[in-house]
């Protein structure tokens, strides 16, 4: 699974053709430490039809902000370099509604 950062976000996500699940996560983030398995296992599952991607928002608090990223755990899908749905929050970032999310968007 591919960690972005400040100096490979735009090349990897907003600059893509196709459709790509970015992981925003905290490192004090419990929930989404939690949820690192599922996603692993998703980007292995799912990884031929959808590039999936983690950013720590920790060290990259701009960036998060930047893509208006307000709470932990946020999945955002982007097609095309566009944002087009995301999820956020503990009670909705299941594992089910995550594979959900890639399913209706791959």
């Amino acid at each position: 699974m591919l960690e972005l950062n400040k100096d490979n976000f735009e090349a990897e996500v907003l600059q893509t053709e196709g459709t790509v699940l970015v992981d925003f996560w905290g490192s004090k983030c419990e929930p989404c430490k939690a949820l690192m398995p599922d996603v692993e296992r998703l980007a292995e599952q799912y990884g031929d039809k959808i590039k999936i991607c983690k950013l720590n928002t920790t060290d990259n608090r701009r960036l998060a902000i930047s893509q208006k990223v307000l709470g932990l755990p946020t999945f955002i899908i982007y097609k095309n370099g566009e944002r087009i749905k995301e999820i956020s929050g503990a009670e909705n970032c299941t594992p089910d509604a995550i594979e959900a999310l890639i399913k209706e968007n791959i």
